[in-house]
């Protein structure tokens, strides 16, 4: 009897440690939640005094402290080190609230982001200013861009669209109302399709006019035309329909003239106009030309991109541009329009360059994490929030098919927008409502 509980003993063992080990690699939120919470939250707790003084996070207390100390205590005078006045454990991580002292400032803290990761054993630790004095360490016990899984909660609402997976386990949104203007740049096979694809996903469910600009003879996005009030596959198109949403954004700033208004937004609901958004495939294919007779085209779009880059924010117009490259040597107006896209994404890039187009204005500090995505993780990217710091994303993969479905699913939300109405691209019957041949 006593051999068969040894072996009984023994064989749950194994099998616990087989679990354990089949869930850090299958089920990372659940291993995480059994071993890696608890192990990373007492070695915080029992090191945490000595990591920040190390780390030289610290600060040499006030004379009345040293004084109280020396003579009330009886003891040592110590440094005195961030308070720390909340821990909370995620499913991905663990969240540490701290209160600095005077004489500290976050970016003394963000500075020392590599060395508190490695002293606390976790996949990455990231910095937000919650409030003046206050910061929090949000740990990631585990790297969750391996396999992206979008949270449950994360939803299209108002004008804002969750698209990828932060590194610290939260959703990215691209909020138009934040960042109206977005720029999106990636090489070749860097996910840069599978993040647009995320996000008329997400739009198609939102009550908002999408306006497609595919020079590719629509390759891309003409699988989604259910879902579109306009799409131009041509550079002549495209030039029509810019000029089309130009005189567009002068008659509804006419109507905010008229109702003394800031933004389509003020307006009542029964006379606020639809939101637009302008999805730009390849913005190169818009300013490169091999003629010297398209030269005027490719003045008329980029005039039209420019304002509306400018102004029609206020008029519920937004552009979402994508493309390689992005720098002066497109031509006349390339950086000018550049510098109006406040919202930047940036995939895999070739080149130093590239990467510097996109983030170097705006975040530089995230240029170095841009140059180092590897090859074989597509659809990671380095994202710039509304509070101009930056993070690393990934966007969850979806297929074409299944986008084109959500846009069938929705196609009654197309608005009603008769100045669109020529460029309206034509939907072709599903196989399953097409007439059978058979007879």
């Amino acid at each position: 009897m006593a051999d068969l509980t040894m072996w009984l003993e023994a064989t749950a063992a194994v099998a616990g440690a087989g679990g354990l080990g089949y869930a850090k690699y299958r089920a990372p939120r659940v291993y995480w939640s059994l071993v890696g919470l608890p192990a990373t939250w007492g070695r915080f707790t029992f090191s945490y005094r000595s990591t920040m003084d190390v780390c030289g996070l610290t600060v040499q207390p006030s004379g009345l402290r040293a004084f109280m100390a020396r003579n009330v205590a009886r003891r040592e005078v110590q440094p005195v080190a961030p308070k720390i006045r909340r821990v909370r454990g995620t499913s991905t991580g663990l969240r540490v609230t701290l209160r600095l002292p005077a004489g500290l400032e976050p970016a003394d803290v963000i500075a020392s982001t590599e060395r508190l990761r490695h002293a606390w054993g976790v996949h990455a630790i990231r910095v937000v200013v919650t409030k003046p004095g206050f910061v929090e360490l949000r740990m990631t016990g585990y790297d969750v861009l391996r396999r992206v899984r979008m949270p449950r909660k994360a939803q299209p609402h108002g004008m804002a669209v969750p698209v990828a997976l932060r590194d610290d386990g939260t959703a990215f949104e691209r909020d138009y109302l934040k960042a109206p203007m977005g720029l999106t740049l990636g090489a070749n096979s860097s996910g840069k399709s599978m993040y647009q694809r995320n996000l008329i996903k997400g739009l198609a469910q939102l009550p908002v006019a999408l306006v497609g600009m595919d020079c590719k003879r629509g390759v891309e996005q003409s699988a989604f035309a259910p879902r579109l009030s306009a799409l131009a596959t041509t550079p002549d198109d495209a030039a029509s329909l810019a000029d089309v949403l130009v005189t567009e954004m002068e008659d509804r700033f006419d109507l905010l003239h008229l109702y003394g208004a800031s933004d389509i937004w003020e307006l009542p609901e029964d006379l606020r106009p639809a939101p637009v958004v302008v999805l730009v495939d390849e913005i190169a294919e818009l300013f490169l030309i091999s003629r010297k007779e398209d030269e005027e085209r490719r003045t008329r779009i980029v005039t039209a991109l420019i304002r509306l880059a400018q102004m029609a924010r206020a008029v519920g117009i937004y552009l979402e541009i994508c493309g390689q490259r992005f720098g002066s040597d497109l031509g006349k107006g390339a950086t000018m329009l550049r510098a109006q896209l406040t919202g930047r994404v940036v995939h895999r890039v070739n080149d130093k360059e590239t990467a510097e187009m996109g983030l170097k204005d705006v975040a530089p500090t995230a240029v170095p994490a841009a140059c180092v995505i590897p090859a074989n993780r597509p659809g990671t990217a380095v994202a710039t929030d509304a509070g101009g710091g930056w993070c690393r994303i990934r966007t969850p993969q979806v297929s074409r098919e299944e986008v084109a479905e959500v846009c069938r699913d929705f196609e009654h939300l197309v608005p009603d927008l008769p100045f669109l109405a020529p460029f309206r691209p034509r939907v072709s019957a599903s196989p399953a409502a097409a007439p059978s041949l058979v007879k």
